[in-house]
């Protein structure tokens, strides 16, 4: 897992641009604490750092690879989890290599298939080659989009990164965010393809981008395709677990330490049991982390995302499968730290809002990475399976938007810190609409598909291919900022597109969510976990965090911040002064953008365009 970067240029000599190549090489640095290094062409320049995961000595980049005609030369980030079957067949196929990392089965893979590789890949990458036979930039993101990529197109060539950030450090890159870029950050629906900064692009999962003279050319090798289904239960829950057990088995490949994220519920404890199975047949025990609050017992207040705590759930499962594990305790003041919220904020490039779900996100993995440098996560699951309240809610399958938007208080609370008429202008309702129908159009469909279970597949595919996006950036961009890997078994294309097959009937064989991921792991779980409803990502509720959160939004009004221009004074007035008792999640959520709008002004002083 790593930080790439990259220039490229048509009509300058690069080899005399290495302090502006430096420069957004130096960005990435989270992403690669343990080293770094950059190559040079006449018209490509590659950075990188790395965070050494397979292969500790031998994976260094950026790689490079000699042929009669020219240099090939490559940075990726990611890992590819079928490296060592590729490695055998390209073996076979004359290539010999110098390492064991996937980095250069990577890299030799397009010696031999060319941009065809992306097909034969199964992993999280992102990645970049310059080839110098044809003089073109080929750039490769994974199926589900969970590592990123961006790229900024300038008069003669291209600017790229893991991260906004990287491109920024460039001059050529202008800190402009426009009205699209405002909507994409006070609506919760991830366009695909779009970034907040004006003249930027995000690479879309399961795309291929190729820049030559003749300009930038992208297009997908992969999407969902709707497909017949033939199994019948008994197969489909068992060609599910064979798929995790396989899944599984290859995200725990790694030369470093490696650990689970375990959260108590169905997801993370059905992972964390295959995991604990596996490495006990290797003589090993699987280690284990959750998060908790300070006092979470007594402050803990139900809500309809989060009804139950995790913590009981989390040591029953422990006990369970007897695992290594250790609870990560935090403070509400701790996490209510400035400082905090600022290293939140760099990481993430744009002011989230998520508060104390981000905070404490990023000090869950802070710590985690003092012991582990990998670690397996349960994200995507609901997406995939159907999991959240509003999949078995019949008013929000029948609004005519994002379901997850269809409450009042959720679609209302992401634009309440909007003054007025900016919120006229910016019409964030059309905007959301407009990306709604868009994914509604595009959604693969059987012939003559209708009723139920064509609606169900929409909402499949919108969990799939807008949501789940902003989710998976927020766990890479955390985890990246300390230098945690992160990786997402059930983002597997092949599970994503075999249960998306599953009809709905089949997927609530048992009047509940996820009934097949139940029934595939049941006998790995005790029976309050394998029971236990959908609670999410848990929020603190801790009266210091939002005590402190208040006093540091009255001192931001006080202060007359250009953040503010952004801001609904009334509304933030009123949330600042509330009681801590009777503040409102729309409050805290207006208090949370407020704070990170401020701090993102003071790290990227963006040119804010309105109108």
């Amino acid at each position: 897992m790593c930080g790439i970067t990259g220039w490229v240029s048509y009509r300058r000599d690069l080899t005399t641009h290495s302090p502006a190549l430096e420069a957004m090489t130096r960005t990435m640095a989270c992403r690669g604490p343990d080293a770094h290094a950059t190559w040079t062409d006449h018209h490509a320049a590659l950075g990188h750092r790395r965070l050494a995961v397979i292969d500790l000595p031998g994976g260094s980049q950026p790689m490079t690879a000699e042929t009669p005609d020219g240099t090939v030369a490559m940075v990726y980030s990611g890992e590819a989890y079928n490296y060592t079957e590729l490695r055998a067949e390209l073996r076979g196929r004359g290539h010999r290599f110098g390492t064991d990392s996937d980095t250069e089965v990577v890299l030799r893979g397009y010696l031999e298939w060319g941009e065809g590789l992306a097909d034969r890949l199964n992993g999280m990458y992102a990645f970049a080659i310059w080839d110098t036979r044809t003089q073109k930039l080929v750039m490769i993101r994974d199926r589900m989009g969970i590592k990123p990529f961006y790229y900024y197109e300038t008069d003669d060539g291209i600017l790229f990164g893991s991260e906004p950030k990287a491109i920024l450090a460039n001059p050529l890159a202008a800190p402009v965010v426009g009205p699209d870029g405002l909507r994409e950050i006070f609506t919760f629906a991830k366009t695909p393809g779009a970034a907040v900064w004006d003249g930027m692009r995000e690479l879309r999962p399961g795309h291929l981008a190729v820049l030559d003279a003749g300009g930038l050319r992208e297009h997908a090798y992969w999407r969902l395709e709707a497909t017949e289904h033939t199994d019948d239960q008994a197969a489909t829950v068992a060609h599910v677990r064979e798929l995790l057990d396989d899944i599984v088995a290859r995200q725990m490949v790694a030369d470093v330490p490696r650990c689970t994220l375990l959260s108590g519920g169905l997801d993370s404890s059905a992972m964390t049991a295959i995991a604990a199975r596996q490495l006990s047949a290797q003589g090993e025990t699987v280690r284990t982390f959750a998060v908790d609050f300070a006092q979470q017992s007594e402050n803990f207040r139900p809500e309809d995302i989060s009804p139950t705590q995790d913590t009981p759930y989390v040591h029953a499962m422990a006990e369970h499968i007897v695992c290594e594990h250790r609870d990560i305790v935090l403070d509400g003041s701790a996490m209510a730290d400035p400082a905090l919220r600022r290293k939140v904020i760099a990481a993430r490039d744009m002011p989230t809002g998520a508060g104390d779900r981000d905070h404490s996100l990023y000090l869950l993995f802070a710590a985690i990475r003092e012991e582990s440098t990998v670690a397996l996560s349960g994200e995507s699951a609901d997406e995939v399976f159907g999991g959240y309240p509003w999949f078995h809610d019949e008013r929000a399958l029948q609004a005519d938007t994002f379901p997850w938007l269809a409450g009042e208080s959720l679609a209302n609370g992401f634009r309440e810190i909007l003054p007025d008429d900016l919120a006229a202008r910016l019409d964030l309702d059309a905007h959301l609409h407009e990306s709604y129908l868009s994914a509604l159009a595009e959604t693969p469909l059987k012939d003559g598909e209708s009723g139920l279970e064509k609606r169900m597949r929409q909402i499949c595919y919108l969990h799939l291919t807008r949501m789940v996006q902003a989710l998976l950036d927020r766990k890479d961009r955390m985890s990246m900022a300390v230098g945690l890997e992160v990786r997402v078994p059930f983002c597997d294309h092949r599970l994503v597109q075999y249960v998306f097959n599953t009809p709905w009937s089949l997927k609530t064989f048992d009047g509940r969510e996820k009934s097949i991921l139940r029934a595939a792991t049941r006998d790995l779980l005790p029976h309050s976990v394998a029971e236990r409803k959908k609670s999410g990502y848990p929020a603190s509720f801790d009266p210091r965090y939002i005590g402190a959160v208040q006093s540091q939004a009255r001192d931001l009004l006080a202060d007359g911040h250009p953040a503010l221009e952004l801001c609904h004074r009334e509304r933030l007035t009123a949330a600042a002064s509330a009681g801590l008792d009777s503040i409102t999640s729309r409050q805290r959520h207006l208090l949370e953008r407020a704070l990170d709008l401020a701090v993102w002004f003071d790290l990227y002083n963006p040119v804010v365009k309105t109108g």
